[in-house]
């Protein structure tokens, strides 16, 4: 029976131990990714008409690249856009449009440029499996295609020149 009266204090010290482990993480804001080090899901998108297709072959071309979650319902999106104008400068960056009226994704990128070297039309399934979680959200891929870094949430200038320039020099090895 005495052991009993401690459950409720052995209870308690788990969970103490679960908080304070979150509490002690490299970046408690850090949104992990499964896909990390494995190579991007497949692309199931449809075309935006007038632009390029991405298409699964460009991902693997060899080139370290960017593949970027937006749409024009986005208003975080907007605020990332001329970000993403200055690393399409730097890399190749493609572009995945979520559930988006074709209309307006054009407008969009009339209104405020078009960085993306290609676009996929995304009716819904393409984010669900690259696991994003928000838009915007952008990935890293290798020459291999491979995922080395996830950013979710707007690039702004420190993320980008604190967080994405120096993953894509990772990325390219230098």
């Amino acid at each position: 029976m005495r052991w009993l009266a401690l459950l409720p204090v052995g209870i308690f010290a788990l969970l103490a131990g679960v908080f304070l482990s979150g509490l002690f993480r490299d970046n408690p804001d850090e949104i992990r990714s499964a896909l990390v080090g494995r190579p991007a899901p497949e692309l199931a998108v449809g075309e935006l008409t007038g632009k390029p297709v991405l298409t699964r072959e460009m991902l693997d071309d060899g080139e370290v690249k960017l593949v970027n979650f937006w749409a024009s319902w986005c208003v975080p999106c907007r605020v990332e856009h001329p970000q993403i104008e200055t690393l399409a400068e730097t890399v190749p960056v493609y572009g995945v449009n979520h559930r988006d009226k074709p209309e307006d994704a054009l407008a969009f990128l009339a209104e405020l440029g078009d960085p993306y070297a290609a676009i996929g039309a995304d009716p819904g399934r393409v984010a669900v499996d690259w696991g994003v979680t928000g838009f915007p959200e952008t990935f890293i891929l290798d020459g291999s295609g491979n995922v080395t870094m996830r950013y979710a949430g707007p690039i702004t200038v420190s993320v980008m020149e604190d967080t994405i320039l120096p993953a894509i020099a990772a990325a390219r090895g230098d």
